[in-house]
């Protein structure tokens, strides 16, 4: 055997091997739905990123990665691929990097967009298996729960995580049965108002609401002083990474629940 063919059977052997700990927990049977399961992940910052980490290490391999941004220097306190040495780069091109490394085999599209209304069919919703919402927006996200409510996707949530430190307090809920979190109530009000209702949605939750006591970053306003978003909320990694390691976890139970 020549050395190359030697190095190309290492890497065939490790590839194999990548999932070997998710398979003797799982089985084959499951692994399989999971590798064959389509997901698209809007947002992919604080909770996002992790939920996506989450999704490759557990052996998805189809994952369409959605996000506007790029890394700035306010998201390295929680943000799975900002660094010092990202900032400015697209969030999503950013991770897309770092989760082949662990898996290069996994199909991962990274759409360096903003879901909107106007954009919504641009992502044609029916193609995936699980729509994943780590959105900010109040009004974007409220357009993803009605336009994914009309697919046969499964649907998860992420309500708000900023403002929490408490690990303990996390919960996960229906999105009508969520309570104590103010950008639930608020996606209900709007829903209420306008007299429409989205299908059921689980949703990851805190009840937990602390207060800043810190002023705002300059890295947190414009060239001219002005904050960037109507109000900047202090976040901390370990509450994001919860989050996000959530979501992952309940399509994991989900495709588990699907295979049986």
């Amino acid at each position: 055997m020549s050395y190359l063919s030697l190095i190309y059977s290492v890497m065939e052997y490790e590839y194999k091997d990548l999932f070997a700990r998710n398979r003797l927990l799982l089985g084959e049977a499951v692994m399989s739905e999971i590798a064959r399961k389509k997901i698209i992940l809007f947002g992919v910052g604080g909770v996002g990123s992790w939920c996506a980490e989450a999704l490759i290490r557990s052996g998805y391999t189809e994952l369409t990665l959605v996000d506007s941004d790029r890394v700035t220097p306010s998201n390295i306190n929680r943000q799975l691929q900002a660094t010092t040495r990202t900032i400015g780069l697209p969030k999503v091109e950013v991770l897309k990097e770092r989760l082949l490394q662990i898996n290069p085999h996994a199909n991962i599209q990274a759409i360096a967009k903003i879901y909107s209304e106007e954009t919504s069919e641009e992502f044609q919703l029916d193609r995936f298996d699980y729509i994943l919402d780590a959105i900010d927006s109040l009004k974007h996200k409220a357009h993803l729960f009605l336009a994914a409510s009309k697919t046969a996707a499964t649907v998860f949530s992420s309500m708000g995580a900023a403002l929490k430190i408490d690990p303990q307090r996390i919960k996960v809920a229906e999105f009508h049965k969520v309570r104590g979190c103010k950008l639930a109530a608020a996606l209900r009000g709007r829903f209420k108002q306008e007299g429409i209702s989205a299908k059921e949605i689980v949703c990851v939750y805190s009840e937990e609401r602390r207060e800043n006591l810190g002023a705002a970053s300059a890295s947190n306003t414009d060239e001219n002083g002005s904050f960037r978003k109507a109000q900047t909320n202090g976040t901390m990694v370990h509450i994001t990474a919860i989050f996000g390691f959530t979501l992952s976890g309940l399509v994991i139970q989900d495709t588990i629940q699907k295979a049986q």
